[in-house]
């Protein structure tokens, strides 16, 4: 079971919310990135990748930059005004794809050296469901357990849009109406 909540009034950005968790996607992430304990561990387990990668040695560095990556993050989707393009911040998941595919999987970070990851689908052009997020410090997804959890959460979110019917904004729209209901 999923639902959804929306992130900004005008319905253009959404987290699901997997198992009637007491958090959705992005909240969880964001309390994550915040949780200098919870960061700690996380670097230590992954410590190879972040020097291999990001060539940083410092524990207590990688959770300052994260820290500081997320306050950005919250900004910047703090800040999402009715003008504001969100295809600007959403990118192609596969750096390769050229073309627009029904509900699309896509990333987003705060910036261009970031390691923190925002991933979601995309139900239309500007219109986005966050299904997580993660801390990426290897080239792919799939070299690393947590991220290639991330990829199996979008897959997931995708087949149950599917499954529901719902392959753009108004049919979105219908569902959250049905099951308002």
């Amino acid at each position: 079971m999923m639902t959804f909540d929306k992130i900004i009034d005008d319905g253009r950005l959404w987290a699901v919310r997997f198992n009637k968790d007491n958090q959705n996607a992005l909240q969880k992430v964001m309390s994550q990135w915040s949780d200098a304990e919870w960061l700690a561990d996380f670097f230590t387990q992954n410590l190879d990748d972040l020097i291999s990668y990001f060539r940083i040695t410092s524990i207590e560095d990688a959770i300052y930059q994260t820290m500081e990556d997320r306050d950005e993050l919250a900004c910047i989707i703090m800040d999402i005004s009715p003008e504001a393009n969100l295809d600007h911040f959403f990118r192609p998941l596969e750096n390769n794809r050229i073309s627009e595919m029904i509900l699309g999987k896509e990333k987003g970070r705060p910036h261009r050296r970031s390691w923190l990851r925002l991933y979601a689908i995309k139900l239309s052009m500007g219109i986005y469901i966050i299904t997580g997020g993660a801390i990426k410090l290897t080239r792919t997804m799939q070299e690393r357990e947590h991220t290639l959890q991330e990829l199996e959460k979008m897959e997931k979110v995708r087949n149950f849009l599917i499954q529901e019917h719902v392959f753009d904004e108004d049919s979105f729209t219908d569902y959250q109406q049905e099951v308002e209901l």
